[in-house]
């Protein structure tokens, strides 16, 4: 009868050891990039030159509420989900 209360505890042991290990490895990281992007599109403004999660190079013509508006070449824009801006272009 004590063998299997303790298996039950050590089982119990190791998979409260496996979340930790879990949060602390895939969990944390992503909330923090995923805190990162958002600050990135709360602070995009016209005129940014941004890159899209499918590699389209553009320069933000105009934002909507939750588009934004992507001129990629002088006659052609592109209307983009906010959320399909991978990251903002720095300027050397």
């Amino acid at each position: 009868m004590g063998g299997a209360n303790e298996s039950w505890v050590t089982m119990a042991i190791y998979f409260g050891g496996f979340m930790a290990v879990f949060y602390f490895l895939i969990l944390m990281p992503r909330k923090k990039q995923e805190k990162k992007h958002k600050q990135v599109l709360d602070t995009l403004k016209k005129g940014d030159r941004v890159v899209s999660i499918g590699g389209i190079k553009g320069e933000i013509a105009r934002i909507k509420d939750d588009t934004i508006v992507l001129k990629v070449s002088e006659n052609n824009e592109i209307e983009l989900i906010k959320k399909a801006i991978a990251y903002r272009v720095e300027e050397n």
